[in-house]
C-alpha cells in the first residue's frame, strides 16, 4: 500500500503583526508563525542576508510564491548549472513554517465563547440545563465558552435557538 503523503502549503497570508504572520493552510487550518523563533533556530546572526527580516519594513514585504512564504527583498544567490549566480528570493519551506506554527485563535471564536456564557447566565440557566435544552453535552458548552472547541454553525444555532431560546444573527463587516 502506498502511504499518502500530504504537504503543507500556505494558501494565504491572514495578517502580519510585528514578527508574527497569521496564514492559512491548506488544511484549512489558520496558523500563526512565530519568527522570532524561526529565525533562532536557523541561526541567523547579523552577517546573515535574512538579518534584514528583523526589521518590520523589510519582514512586511512578505508574499506567497509556491504555496510558501517568500522574500525577494533578501539577498539571496544560487549558482546556475552554467556556473552564473542568480538572485532568488528568501524562502522557508511550508513544512518547517508549519512546524513553528500555532492555531491561530480568531477572536470572533472568542466573542462567542464569552457571548453564550452571558447569554446563558442572564436566561439563568446552567451548563448542564443549556446542554440538555439543545442536545449537546456540559463539557462541550464548557470547551465552547472558554475557547478551547472548533464550532460548526448547525450547532451554535441549535444551541442558541433551542437551547436558549433566542434568535442567532450573523454579520460580516
Amino acid at each position: 500500500m502506498r502511504l499518502k503523503i500530504i504537504l503543507p502549503r500556505i494558501l494565504k497570508i491572514n495578517r502580519i503583526d510585528d514578527l508574527k504572520i497569521s496564514v492559512v493552510f491548506n488544511n484549512g487550518e489558520s496558523r500563526i508563525i512565530d519568527f522570532n523563533k524561526v529565525l533562532k533556530s536557523a541561526e541567523i546572526n547579523e552577517s546573515s542576508p535574512e538579518y534584514i527580516l528583523y526589521d518590520q519594513k523589510e519582514f512586511s514585504q512578505v508574499e506567497i510564491q509556491d504555496y510558501t512564504l517568500s522574500w525577494p527583498n533578501v539577498e539571496q544567490y544560487i549558482t546556475s548549472i552554467k556556473g552564473e549566480k542568480i538572485q532568488v528570493p528568501y524562502e522557508i519551506g511550508p513544512d518547517v513554517l508549519y512546524k513553528y506554527s500555532d492555531p491561530d485563535v480568531f477572536e470572533m471564536t472568542n466573542q462567542i465563547g464569552k457571548l453564550l456564557k452571558m447569554a446563558r447566565k442572564e436566561s439563568g440557566l446552567t451548563q448542564e440545563a443549556l446542554a440538555k435544552k439543545s442536545g449537546t453535552t456540559r463539557t462541550y458548552i464548557s470547551r465552547i465558552e472558554n475557547d478551547h472547541s472548533d464550532l460548526e454553525i448547525a450547532t451554535l444555532r441549535k444551541i442558541i435557538e433551542i437551547g436558549l431560546e433566542k434568535r442567532l444573527e450573523i454579520t460580516i463587516k
